[in-house]
């Protein structure tokens, strides 16, 4: 199997890195919070986060449903995380390191899976393995929330709409934002692939898209997925 934390990307798990990442990568938890309410999460809910990063949706999801796994495959990460959580004083969250490959659910199946900007760490054969695995655990009226780096946009526009992205961030390492270098190194050594590759993958898997959005820039979508 593909050895996920070797795959977690070099930033993933520098401490350095960790420490920055709240500030510069805002995860709209209280918004995503929301949107999961209204499509079915309530107070006995089970959440499985996968790719939870430093926490920002497990902390915010955690006083809205009974149980919150929390995983990822990078424990500089999962320190933060389990920092975070001791200082909220929050119970019920639990931290796996583990990744979607290998990640073993135990108990009543998820009401949620939830991941953000963490798929994309997979090649896009191991994105496939991942999905049907998700399928696996959910819960037969649940929902999979899935937001990542997923291209939109047709071959031919690749160099154009990247460079856009790229150009968009200056060129030094922020506190506060990405670097340019920062995300040609996303574009170069990371696999984030196509949305009409993703989405066939996302279908063979047995899962079926409720909704999906894309990003005026063709870089990011976010999907709502149920079982088929």
């Amino acid at each position: 199997m593909l050895d996920e934390r070797a795959s977690a990307g070099r930033e993933n798990l520098d401490a350095g890195h960790v420490a920055r990442y709240d500030a510069k990568e805002d995860a709209d938890a209280s918004g995503e919070l929301l949107l999961c309410q209204k499509l079915g999460l309530g107070p006995d809910a089970t959440v499985v986060d996968l790719g939870a990063g430093t926490g920002q949706f497990a902390l915010a999801v955690a006083p809205a449903c009974a149980r919150v796994v929390a995983v990822d495959v990078s424990p500089v990460m999962l320190e933060r995380l389990k920092a975070k959580r001791d200082d909220a004083r929050l119970t019920n969250i639990e931290i796996v390191n583990a990744g979607f490959l290998s990640y073993e659910h135990r108990g009543p199946k998820p009401d949620l899976v939830y991941s953000r900007l963490a798929l994309h760490h997979l090649p896009d054969v191991w994105k496939a393995l991942a999905l049907a695995r998700v399928a696996q655990i959910l819960s037969p009226e649940g929902a999979f929330r899935l937001f990542d780096v997923v291209y939109s946009f047709d071959p031919s526009e690749a160099h154009e709409r990247l460079e856009a992205w790229c150009a968009r961030f200056g060129g030094n390492r922020s506190e506060h934002h990405w670097s340019r270098a920062e995300l040609e190194e996303h574009v170069r050594e990371e696999h984030s692939t196509f949305s009409w590759l993703l989405e066939p993958m996302i279908e063979r898997a047995g899962l079926r898209i409720e909704d999906a959005s894309y990003s005026d820039d063709a870089i990011f979508a976010s999907y709502v997925l149920r079982l088929a």
